[in-house]
């Protein structure tokens, strides 16, 4: 007698449905978020967002011309989260994509809250929120590209927290570059 046929178990299969962002769900149960990588993604992806919205409720930018802490602390929040959320995936695609993912939704965030904090419409030019938002998007944006090809790269060598540790500074490094290029300085 032959035994039947069984598949061989995937070890991606291991990690739950919610921390691979490749396909973002909601948890299967909520025992899933008591897991530690979860947590990370989730922190990874808001926040930048957090941020932005703290800022301008405690402290609005009155001027968009240049770059100021804050501008820099959302965009390097949104480059290094991106890259934890990233560095909870297993495989280099998961990698790639994981960042990728966690940056765009953080990035479409900061600017939500950057237009949600505007104040008062202005014609011709945008309010100083809005400015910062897309500043730090962009500038967060790209740093993520770099760190997501790193982490895609280190994924089968490195593991999890070198690899998010190496993504992270490699995108706060190409954030730092970009940001002021963005207000012309």
């Amino acid at each position: 007698m032959t035994e039947p046929f069984v598949p061989a178990q995937d070890p991606d299969d291991l990690v739950p449905v919610s921390v691979r962002l490749g396909t973002v769900v909601p948890p299967e149960d909520p025992e899933d978020w008591t897991r530690p990588l979860t947590w990370v993604a989730a922190i990874g992806m808001l926040a930048a967002p957090a941020l932005a919205l703290a800022w301008y409720g405690i402290a609005a930018p009155l001027d968009g011309t240049r770059a100021l802490t804050g501008t820099w602390a959302v965009a390097l929040t949104l480059a290094v989260g991106a890259a934890a959320a990233g560095g909870t995936q297993l495989g280099r695609l998961r990698a790639v994509t994981g960042t990728l993912g966690a940056a765009l939704l953080a990035a479409l965030l900061v600017v939500a809250a950057g237009a949600v904090s505007a104040g008062e419409r202005q014609l011709g030019s945008a309010s100083p929120t809005l400015a910062h938002s897309m500043a730090a998007a962009l500038a967060g944006l790209a740093g993520a590209v770099a760190g997501a090809a790193l982490g895609g790269l280190a994924a089968g060598t490195l593991a999890r927290l070198p690899r998010g540790i190496a993504a992270a500074a490699l995108g706060a490094l190409v954030t730092a570059l970009v940001l002021p290029s963005l207000f012309g300085r």
